[in-house]
């Protein structure tokens, strides 16, 4: 007897840490599927104006704000929603639905269906990713939360750090269309071990419903506003189309924030906003988006199509930004915790910036990787490493830890509006040049396009308050898809990376 109990004890816990182990896989997997499939899209872009040539960028566009437009509305909710009804069956919706979704995109024979493939996608990404990182926090004690999230936003970072590369060996060996499929042997993996493993509490049956109307109005609200900036140089900016979408924006976006003043459980809760640090940082995190997503899509184009690279090329050029990206996010995160959110915000933007000036001056027709792109590459990539994760830190810095998570998917949801603002301004500035000097005079203007944006993301965090990590209990950290139960009882750590940090 003496042997058993000795031995029972050990093989316990052996069994329990090997679920907890399978539980990381799992959650993490959709982190990854995620993350890898914004990158991989970015790449596939230039493929995917060649098959649908006869389909403008406008139109293509939509590809990726689609996307960003659903992810962004559903964020809040769905977290809300996994806490109502379980975070294990939101989880396996949310996986059943982006699997359909990269199905329909690896197969549509055309840009209406795989358009409607990603907005699909965008609804299973909503679902998945609060839901998994709250199944994970449940599986560990307090005491290794931090540590696991902190692991958990590591497989999102290495997604984005290996996405271009990857991405561009599967598009160059087998079509753009690999970019949605490698997501189904991915999500066969999740289901058959997370039907093992995950567990679920039970469904906060007492929660007022989410707002799902507010998603409604949200999303229309951004999509008329992305229609009427990305289609304006096509249809005519005073013409009655794109005057009705103005229209449409306005109106449904004033009925959105109505609602959201009203409701018992919003999209958007307003009174989050009473916080001028909280304010300040999301509308810098709006503008900087918009310069960051018409980036990250830009030089994929500008190498593809000035340059005249192969995708595999261009995917391999770009990569080196990320990896930068991942080794210097945790030590700005560790610098911002010593001396402030501010200071190093403000160094990151000029950063930033200045990569994106060296673009816009010194890159030419000429093919000049190793003198002229791969340094600037390196400093936009210094400048993202000490910006994205310290902005998301700072957006939940003067909250009540309680509200840690809906902060952090408010500024989530900013960061994809943001995106989706972006890339619609891109379409608008590249236009349909004719000539190869218009093409690169193009490419400049959206350089300065992202260099202003980032500029102006450092002018509003001047006013941001002077509050401290060693004060505020907050150490930087991009919590953007955290939920409301999971992490009111967890601390932030640093060294996160942005999903988008492509």
């Amino acid at each position: 007897m003496t042997q058993l109990t000795d031995v029972e004890p050990t093989t316990g816990e052996t069994e329990r840490v090997a679920r907890r182990r399978a539980i990381f896989l799992v959650t993490a997997l959709g982190a990854f599927m995620a993350s890898l499939d914004l990158s991989i899209v970015n790449v596939a872009f230039p493929a995917l104006e060649r098959t649908f040539a006869a389909d403008s960028r406008a139109t293509l566009a939509w590809v990726i704000t689609g996307y960003s437009i659903v992810f962004g509305s559903l964020l809040v909710v769905a977290g809300r929603t996994a806490d109502r009804l379980g975070s294990r069956r939101v989880f396996f919706a949310g996986l059943g639905v982006f699997t359909l979704g990269s199905l329909l995109c690896g197969i549509a024979p055309n840009v209406d269906l795989l358009v409607a493939g990603r907005l699909v996608q965008g609804l299973g990404a909503a679902a998945l990713l609060p839901s998994s990182l709250a199944l994970l926090l449940g599986a560990y004690p307090d005491e290794r939360r931090s540590q696991m999230v902190a692991l958990w936003g590591g497989i999102g970072a290495l997604a984005v750090a290996t996405g271009p590369s990857v991405g561009a060996l599967l598009i160059t060996g087998f079509g753009w269309r690999a970019a949605f499929f490698v997501n189904l042997p991915v999500a066969l993996v999740a289901w058959l071990v997370g039907r093992r493993v995950l567990e679920s509490p039970a469904p906060g049956a007492t929660r007022a419903t989410p707002d799902y109307l507010g998603v409604v109005l949200l999303g229309g609200a951004l999509g008329a506003l992305v229609l009427a900036i990305s289609e304006a140089p096509t249809w005519g900016w005073t013409s009655p189309a794109i005057l009705g979408a103005l229209v449409a924006a306005v109106v449904l976006g004033g009925a959105f924030l109505v609602r959201s003043s009203r409701h018992r459980e919003p999209v958007l809760d307003l009174t989050l906003f009473r916080s001028r640090t909280f304010s300040v940082a999301n509308l810098a995190t709006l503008l900087y988006a918009m310069g960051f997503f018409a980036m990250l899509l830009g030089n994929i184009l500008f190498l593809t199509s000035v340059w005249g690279d192969s995708i595999l090329i261009a995917g391999l050029a770009v990569t080196p930004g990320p990896l930068v990206v991942a080794l210097v996010s945790g030590p700005a995160g560790k610098l911002a915790g010593r001396i402030g959110f501010r200071p190093v915000l403000l160094v990151g933007f000029v950063v930033f910036a200045s990569g994106l000036v060296w673009y816009a001056l010194r890159i030419g027709a000429g093919h000049e990787y190793l003198t002229v792109w791969l340094p600037g590459t390196l400093v936009v990539g210094l400048g993202i490493g000490l910006t994205f994760p310290v902005l998301s830190a700072a957006a939940v810095s003067s909250l009540h830890p309680e509200r840690f998570a809906v902060g952090s998917a408010v500024n989530q949801t900013a960061r994809q509006v943001g995106g989706a603002l972006g890339v619609a301004v891109l379409v608008v500035i590249l236009g349909t040049p004719t000539s190869p000097g218009q093409a690169l005079a193009g490419f400049h203007h959206l350089w300065g396009f992202a260099a202003a944006m980032a500029v102006s993301s450092g002018v509003v965090c001047v006013f941001l308050g002077s509050g401290h990590p060693a004060r505020t209990g907050v150490a930087p950290v991009d919590r953007s898809l955290s939920v409301d139960r999971s992490l009111s009882a967890d601390r932030p750590t640093d060294g996160d990376v942005p999903a988008e940090a492509a």
